[in-house]
């Protein structure tokens, strides 16, 4: 089994700038539907506590281009876990370019976020839920974890 969750995804039209390589917002995309599908295969029922009132905030993102890809290009997004504490998860991702003559780097990013709990106008640090957390166990290779709320 690999170390890190996995989407494809072939590069369309709508996601290259005008000279023809893709728009770099489209890699902090990628990140989101990466880690939403991850969550609809590997813990569905964060989802619908997603519902209810938990909620995922987004607190850093960030992304390092090493290489230019281009439409029809297909791409793999790999997700791992870097760390987790009780109120916080932090992934990387790593985009490689899948071609015949085998796999090439585009570029690597990385995501934290908070669980928080409560209305909108009264959110508050909560634990990451305990299915997720069993979810993120396989990817879970040397990562940092801390015993402490964040």
């Amino acid at each position: 089994m690999a170390d890190y969750y996995e989407i494809r995804h072939v590069v369309g039209f709508e996601e290259t700038n005008l000279v023809g390589n893709v728009y770099y917002v489209n890699y902090l995309r990628w990140q989101g539907r990466c880690r939403e599908m991850f969550l609809k295969e590997k813990a569905p029922g964060v989802l619908v506590e997603l519902q209810d009132d938990l909620k995922l905030f987004t607190l850093k993102v960030e992304c390092e281009f090493f290489a230019e890809i281009t439409a029809f290009d297909e791409l793999s997004v790999r997700m791992r876990l870097d760390e987790l504490t009780q109120t916080q998860i932090q992934f990387s991702f790593e985009y490689v370019h899948l071609t015949d003559t085998g796999e090439h780097p585009v570029a690597r990013g990385r995501q934290r976020i908070a669980c928080m709990r409560g209305p909108n106008t009264a959110t508050v640090p909560a634990r990451v839920p305990e299915e997720l957390r069993l979810a993120l166990a396989p990817y879970a290779s040397g990562v940092a974890t801390a015993g402490r709320a964040r």
